[in-house]
């Protein structure tokens, strides 16, 4: 897309500091497999029983699909804006803008909603732990964390999830040692509590908790946002996203199997609340237990201090592409001259992010649930109207057996989208939520349309001279 010379397109450009190791450690922490296995997951058994094994591993072939996607797209378009800055791109700016104008939204809740889980993990050496003040606290740190250079963030969430993988590893080693039934039984036999007893898992019901599966390993994505920051980015974006969705379906699917073969009772852990936890308390002692919690706990910091970074390449990237009120925009676009770090659009996705934890939970849920469906369904199109008009002609990588990734996928998303019409308490109100926010955002894009005139277009970033700004 042709750029028109704006104010925005002298911001100062990232300094490329980092290669795959560190982009990795970044999108790891965001997807932050311990959480989803300690939280969402457990969702997902008691829906499904051990049924959970199938609907676990349908996802994963979504998800796959989708990593080809997102690895096509990223490699034509290695942006801090991400998703929206690849939208607008392949197919054009009111679909970028309006996603982006509710995503921007949806962005800075998912972290105020993993700060606000914490204190569940701190109950064993913290009895009654307040959710807020302490929510509240990791976000002032993942602010301060997110200011300060990449690179360092980078080994920060590196060594951070080097505690949160291990806490994954005791957790299947405990299980795969302590083997109750094969696997085998999961696959050709799973079995779901029905009124205090097991019965067999419908098709349709595992089709449901595959829904919430997807979501689990959602994330894989983010490493598009460190494009700018990354050396050579168009030829190594790609294999980063492949290798974070790989280690994010490993790190949690063998939990997951090793806890449903090792349980000792399966209808006691069907029935419980914190199945995870529970088993480890079981099988391992009190000691593991507490240590394991303190890694999930771990694991949340780490994530949100990850997040944080995403969101604050979001803003920045919003201000560059003018999408505010020129002070903002050249506020947004600030990037600091010795840490290299947008810090002005940090701050605000900090503050964003404490004055969500002050939104109630339920509300958080409906606010973001329907996000992912909305992303997927457009990044497919994107990558299918980028190949037919040529858009992505220069990507460095081209997924295999191209369409059949963006064109199953949204038949998974059928699905998704039928699970949440049909979950009156969460799914349906979010869908609807979500409607009008894009709505919301696309009259936005409208209005400020007539204002700009047809030269307001998204800007490409700047490089850097060589040797310039080094860190």
């Amino acid at each position: 897309m042709t750029d028109v010379p704006t104010a925005s397109a002298a911001t100062q450009p990232f300094t490329r500091s980092m290669r795959t190791t560190g982009v990795l450690f970044l999108t790891l922490s965001a997807v932050t497999p311990a959480s989803s296995v300690f939280v969402i997951i457990p969702g997902i058994i008691q829906q499904a029983g051990s049924g959970a094994f199938l609907a676990m591993s349908v996802a994963a072939l979504v998800a796959l699909a989708m990593a080809f996607v997102y690895a096509e797209l990223a490699s034509a378009w290695p942006l801090a804006g991400g998703e929206y800055a690849m939208m607008g791109r392949a197919l054009n700016p009111l679909i970028g803008f309006a996603f982006m104008g509710m995503y921007l939204i949806g962005a800075t809740l998912p972290q105020a909603i993993l700060a606000l889980g914490a204190s569940t993990y701190l109950a064993d050496i913290w009895p009654g732990a307040p959710s807020v003040p302490i929510a509240v606290g990791i976000m002032i740190l993942a602010t301060g964390s997110g200011i300060l250079n990449i690179r360092l963030n980078a080994w920060v969430t590196g060594l951070f999830l080097a505690v949160e993988v291990l806490a994954l590893i005791v957790l299947a080693w405990l299980g795969f040692t302590h083997a109750h039934r094969g696997l085998a039984e999961l696959i050709t036999h799973p079995v779901m509590l029905n009124g205090g007893a097991l019965t067999p898992t419908p098709i349709g019901t595992i089709g449901l908790a595959t829904a919430v599966g997807i979501f689990s390993y959602n994330g894989f994505g983010s490493a598009v946002y460190f494009g700018e920051e990354m050396h050579e980015a168009p030829r190594l974006m790609a294999r980063t996203i492949l290798l974070a969705l790989g280690l994010t379906v490993l790190f949690e699917f063998l939990p997951l199997a090793a806890v449903l073969i090792g349980a000792p009772n399966l209808t006691s852990l069907l029935a419980s609340q914190g199945p995870f936890s529970d088993f480890v308390r079981d099988v391992g002692g009190r000691g593991v237990g507490i240590a394991v919690g303190l890694g999930v706990a771990l694991s949340i910091v780490n994530a949100v201090i990850a997040t944080m970074l995403l969101n604050a390449r979001l803003f920045f990237s919003s201000g560059r592409d003018q999408f505010w009120h020129e002070r903002l925009n050249g506020a947004l676009t600030r990037v600091h001259p010795r840490l290299d770090s947008p810090w002005v659009a940090t701050v605000l996705a900090g503050a964003a992010g404490v004055a969500a934890c002050f939104v109630p939970f339920n509300l958080l849920l409906v606010l973001t649930g329907a996000s992912i469906v909305v992303m997927y369904a457009l990044l497919c199109l994107a990558v299918l109207v980028g190949r037919a008009t040529g858009r992505t002609a220069h990507a460095a990588y081209r997924m295999p057996f191209y369409p059949v990734a963006p064109v199953l996928a949204p038949i998974a998303l059928v699905y998704v989208l039928y699970a949440n019409w049909i979950d009156l308490a969460v799914g349906r109100p979010s869908l609807i939520a979500t409607a009008i926010m894009l709505a919301a955002a696309a009259l936005y894009y409208g209005a400020m349309r007539r204002r700009r005139g047809p030269s307001w277009v998204m800007i490409d970033p700047l490089e850097a001279a060589p040797g310039e700004r080094k860190t």
